[in-house]
């Protein structure tokens, strides 16, 4: 059988492909490095149509379980699974109803085959996205990237607004460059100390990382949703 991650980002699936990793759920996990969607975006017809896509292959991949990740951003977690809920039910026959994440639906497709789907919200505190995460889990010192806040503090006294969105990808970024890249490595910046260069990044200095933090427990605990029948009894 099969199971399909559904993300909204090359960086996303390079992020959960390594994080798998540390967790050492590889060969537990029914989901390989070929076993995502990657949406460039959250908006309500990709999102169906990447569902259209794994419905009409469900029956030649024996799919049995899609994960559905995607960011928060700003949004109340009631309003996001109200926005999975209605392109589930637009593509699906006889589907169930998500009402809180981490938790399997079922779905019928149109040859009758039974589908689980679940879903997780990237996020720190109810907001953010992926930047948000890696700041929050950032494991070295980062004495440039945290000056960023009196440059934040300036500008806002200047009547100049700085998002969350913003301030994090802006913080990632000087992180990556000047907190945790060698002078050699800063030669090739673009390839080796940015968000551009991700797949670089975590292959070679996970380190950098604290793939411990707390604030990483509910999406261990999505993953966990597609191990094994056999694999989960044994963790029992």
């Amino acid at each position: 059988m099969s199971n399909i991650l559904v993300v909204e980002s090359k960086n996303d699936r390079i992020f959960i492909n390594t994080f798998i990793g540390f967790l050492n759920l590889e060969q537990n996990l029914l989901i390989s490095v070929d076993d995502y969607r990657e949406l460039e975006g959250s908006d309500a017809t990709k999102l169906r149509t990447s569902l259209e896509v794994l419905k009409d292959e469900a029956p030649q991949i024996g799919l049995e379980k899609i994960g559905i990740i995607l960011d928060i951003d700003n949004e109340a977690e009631s309003k996001k699974l109200n926005f999975i809920n209605e392109c589930i039910n637009h593509v699906f026959q006889n589907a169930s109803r998500l009402v809180t994440t981490k938790e399997f639906i079922t779905v019928t497709t149109d040859y009758d085959d039974i589908l689980q789907v679940a879903c997780y919200f990237t996020q720190v505190d109810s907001a953010g996205e992926l930047e948000t995460v890696l700041k929050t889990i950032k494991a070295k010192n980062s004495p440039h990237a945290d000056c960023l806040k009196d440059w934040k503090n300036c500008i806002e006294q200047k009547d100049c607004k700085v998002t969350l969105k913003e301030f994090d990808k802006f913080w990632l970024s000087i992180y990556l460059r000047y907190d945790t890249c060698t002078k050699e490595e800063q030669k090739q910046a673009s390839k080796k100390c940015s968000m551009s260069g991700f797949d670089y990044v975590m292959k070679n200095k996970q380190e950098i990382w604290d793939f411990h933090h707390p604030v990483l427990n509910d999406l261990k605990q999505f993953l966990q949703l597609f191990v094994s029948a056999d694999e989960s009894e044994t963790q029992h």
